[in-house]
């Protein structure tokens, strides 16, 4: 059973890049990424590192603690760490309204 949440307007994730919400009791990041929304882990799964100070660039987002980098397709860290990857929620989009499945999403093939 999905429980989908209303989470922010998608003007304002176009002005911010990187809105922190919280949502069903999980810290959740959403993110512009070159027109995709993308849903995820706040803390980074490698150190818990706050993910909502990092940076998104060419599909992927940087942990402001230790460089690396996970891909916002499958949530997977760059090559040279080890680390489960990071996890991705399904975002669909009602009018302006952003809102995210509370189930964990299926890397995209």
């Amino acid at each position: 059973m999905s429980a989908w949440r209303a989470v922010c307007d998608l003007d304002r994730l176009k002005a911010e890049t990187i809105v922190r919400v919280h949502v069903a009791g999980l810290d959740v990041l959403v993110i512009w990424n070159e027109g995709d929304i993308i849903a995820c882990d706040r803390a980074c799964p490698h150190e818990q590192a706050d993910l909502g100070l990092g940076q998104v660039r060419a599909g992927r987002l940087y942990c402001p603690r230790h460089a690396a980098s996970f891909d916002l397709c499958d949530g997977a860290i760059n090559s040279g760490w080890s680390s489960p990857p990071l996890r991705l929620y399904t975002v669909r989009i009602t009018g302006e309204q952003i809102w995210i499945e509370m189930q964990e999403r299926q890397p995209r093939r």
